[in-house]
């Protein structure tokens, strides 16, 4: 998949996460700011970076402010970000 546009999905709520998906140049780059990142940056960064490869994105610049989201919920808030991202179009 082509990222077109920049998309954002979630909230900053508390576990919940914000991502937002950015077109790319030269691959996956993932800048991340998280509450637990000392213990779970790693895992937050290998779930973001599943989705992408499950979507087939070569080129992205993933931000992502994370309050504890678990593992469904970063998922979730990647694939939505992406497709919107992808759209011909950006949402109003």
């Amino acid at each position: 998949m082509e990222i077109k546009h920049a998309a954002a999905s979630g909230t900053l709520e508390s576990s919940d996460i914000m991502v937002t998906v950015l077109p790319g140049t030269e691959g996956i780059r993932i800048s991340l700011t998280s509450s637990v990142e000392r213990y779970y940056g790693d895992s937050i960064r290998e779930t973001m970076l599943q989705v992408l490869e499950e979507m087939d994105v070569k080129n992205a610049d993933i931000e992502a402010v994370d309050h504890g989201a678990l593992d469904c919920t970063i998922r979730a808030r990647m694939v939505i970000a992406v497709r919107r991202a992808c759209r011909e179009e950006e949402p109003l």
